[in-house]
């Protein structure tokens, strides 16, 4: 089912339902594409909710709800044009979100001035950020908790 998302900015207060978004996101959505040691060092249990809710507050994602106020997923747009978080809760993937966040970052990008985006994808993400137009341009093995995990760094042309 498609709905009309209300996407919002973040508001503190936000940081543990995002946390929750995100860690489902990870080991609900990306299991087919890394190892479960993989998305244990991606997206542990515990985590620095110190570091989380300042990264949240730094970062300032846009904040996808259903009309009834659950948080379906956030995704930032950075100064320098990266998209540095984009996460989907399991039970909202495949209805829109995803497309409604890049739709706002878009928005966003344009306010900006920004000519080019860029992000960092994990593989479960790639075919998503490839039909929003993104291209692969450079492959990457990155390190998290001493374990390595494979992702994309992709870009997209906004001129």
């Amino acid at each position: 089912m498609t709905q009309a998302w209300q996407i919002r900015p973040f508001c503190v207060g936000d940081e543990a339902a995002l946390r929750k978004v995100f860690h489902a996101s990870v080991h609900g959505l990306a299991h087919p594409f890394y190892t479960p040691a993989q998305l244990q060092a991606w997206a542990p249990a515990d985590y620095d909710i110190l570091a989380w809710s300042e990264r949240m507050r730094t970062n300032r994602p846009w904040v996808a709800e259903t009309a009834d106020g659950a948080i379906a997923g956030f995704a930032d747009l950075q100064p320098d044009g990266t998209i540095d978080m984009f996460f989907v809760a399991p039970a909202f993937a495949r209805q829109g979100v995803a497309r409604a966040l890049m739709a706002r970052l878009h928005a966003q990008a344009s306010q900006q001035g920004l000519l080019h985006l860029k992000a960092y994808v994990s593989l479960a993400a790639e075919p998503f950020f490839t039909a929003q137009g993104f291209v692969v341009e450079a492959r990457q093995a990155v390190e998290r908790a001493g374990i390595v995990l494979h992702n994309a760094r992709m870009g997209k042309s906004l001129s």
